[in-house]
């Protein structure tokens, strides 16, 4: 067989080629540390390392998140122990503060400073942001402040009541914070309570404010209850002499609690078993344009006129949609005559008259509350005496109702807030006089303030041992998680890393293999025909 000369030198480069490059290899293992440095060294090897170090690498993200979720979890924890200590702070005060046999004012007043010196301490805690500088009892609105003074006693709560999880395992989420409303608003109330605010559409500047308001009779209260109060001041022409004066209604129904009360600034206002008082100057509402519909409106009055009716005519008023029908049983000659006749107590017109709210003067009828009204129902002798078209319907359209001014709302509620409670004792504390009647409220109010802590305590416990069993979830895991990287990493070892001895030695014989073939491929380069010449 004969083998060409650039068959000899082909062969020979594969050779020292292939003996290099598993020496190269050989040396990047031992580099690296690594057995396995591209799929193809190992492709079973190499699909399980994959899957290895994505798992790792997950483990490692839910570690982050545990950490998160811990110092979160901590932070709560504390806040909320603080706040536990607190309530036990402010439990001794009111137990202090029932002594209503040797307290004078000033030493109430010495209390309900510190009490307020508290309330500032827990309107601080109930604020607290974590280290990313969101709001923990916020909910979801993390970057919004929860809670926030309106006024004397009034809080609003501006988060909501979501619950933010983090992901600590393929299959495990855990809370990392608790809704403010839950923990510190939404508790409930050892009896039907209030609460007070201003209305926002109020025009006063400076605007006015409304205390926090007292039960003084629960009975009474109890009665009124779930019924919301809103208190509305009116026309200033309302009272005589013209002054500020304000109308309490009911809410949703609208019935009249007390009406046109003079108002003084700073007075106790007492409704329905409530006591509050209002202070400031309110902007007034604006009295009402009177409905009218003169006689003459449609035509002229048929004047000089003498009309007797041959039997009782009738015509009909309506307002707001409730009619009332009057009587003319008697001789008609002038307007003067038709106003006599439909003031006439005798006939029953003038009740009617009362119930519409409507007057009748010899100029034509009229509705001071502003409310238009309907003439209607009557005959052609009707129209010609009135100069109103009755038998088709006249209407008035000149009536304008009365536009109320500032408004004050007392809100019927069944659960108290934390921060509500305190405000309401130092209130209390801060009014009560020497007074047997006022030191009864006071000693109300301290019940009633001991029982709500109470709750409010109960309720935060509650939450601390729900924290507890957040921790314990996360311990848990954290463990779970420590086991399965440890494993994960042995088998990943095991996969990838290098055995050091039999790397060196293989690259030792390798190293051999290659200066072998260079010296033969030297040796047999040289070989020539010329050389046997």
């Amino acid at each position: 067989m004969r083998v060409s000369t650039s068959e000899i030198f082909n062969v020979a480069n594969r050779g020292i080629s292939d003996a290099n490059s598993a020496m190269v290899k050989t040396q990047e293992q031992l580099s690296t540390g690594l057995r396995v440095l591209r799929p193809s060294d190992d492709p079973v090897a190499s699909t399980k390392i994959m899957q290895l170090n994505d798992t790792i690498a997950r483990i490692g993200q839910f570690t982050k998140n545990i950490n998160s979720a811990e110092n979160d979890l901590q932070l709560e924890e504390t806040t909320l122990n603080g706040v536990l200590e607190l309530i036990q702070r402010v439990q001794e005060l009111t137990v202090q503060a029932g002594n209503t046999a040797t307290l004078t004012p000033s030493d109430y007043k010495a209390l309900a400073a510190e009490v307020d010196a508290r309330l500032e301490e827990l309107l601080n805690q109930v604020n607290t942001r974590n280290a990313n500088g969101d709001y923990i009892f916020a909910g979801y609105k993390g970057g919004t402040q929860p809670f926030e003074r309106l006024g004397p006693g009034q809080f609003t709560y501006s988060g909501d009541e979501g619950q933010k999880l983090v992901k600590i395992s393929e299959s495990v989420k855990v809370p990392v914070s608790d809704s403010g409303k839950a923990l510190f608003m939404d508790i409930a109330a050892v009896e039907a309570t209030l609460r007070t605010h201003v209305s926002a559409a109020n025009k006063s500047v400076p605007p006015i404010t409304v205390s926090v308001g007292q039960v003084y009779d629960q009975d009474v209260f109890d009665q009124f209850y779930p019924g919301n109060m809103v208190v509305t001041f009116n026309h200033e022409s309302a009272v005589t002499p013209a002054a500020k004066n304000f109308t309490i209604t009911e809410r949703d129904t609208g019935k009249v609690l007390l009406s046109n009360q003079p108002f003084i600034s700073g007075a106790s206002i007492q409704v329905a078993g409530a006591s509050f008082t209002i202070t400031g100057q309110p902007a007034s509402g604006t009295p009402p344009v009177p409905a009218t519909r003169p006689f003459g409106a449609d035509a002229p009055v048929a004047l000089p006129f003498d009309f007797t009716p041959p039997a009782n005519e009738s015509l009909i008023v309506e307002v707001n949609g409730r009619r009332e029908t009057l009587v003319l049983d008697a001789n008609v000659t002038s307007t003067a005559d038709i106003a006599a006749i439909l003031n006439n107590a005798g006939n029953g017109n003038a009740a009617r008259l009362a119930n519409l709210g409507v007057t009748v003067t010899a100029a034509g009828f009229s509705m001071s509350a502003g409310v238009n009204f309907t003439v209607l129902g009557g005959t052609g002798n009707i129209d010609a005496v009135m100069g109103l078209n009755t038998s088709l319907g006249t209407s008035s359209v000149n009536g304008q109702r009365a536009i109320g001014g500032d408004q004050v709302f007392v809100d019927s509620a069944d659960n108290q807030d934390l921060l509500l409670t305190l405000a309401r004792l130092s209130d209390a504390m801060k009014t009560v006089g020497s007074d047997a009647q006022s030191k009864a409220v006071l000693k109300s109010v301290v019940d009633l303030t001991l029982g709500n802590l109470t709750n409010a305590q109960t309720n935060l416990l509650e939450v601390t041992s729900r924290l507890g069993a957040r921790f314990n979830t996360i311990a848990s895991t954290k463990d779970l998680h420590l086991d399965t990287e440890l494993v994960g990493k042995e088998v990943l070892s095991e996969l990838q890393d290098l055995d050091y001895a039999e790397a060196a030695s293989r690259l030792s014989k390798q190293e051999l293999v290659l200066q072998a073939a260079q010296s033969t491929f030297v040796r047999i380069s040289q070989l020539s025909l010329f050389d046997r010449l």
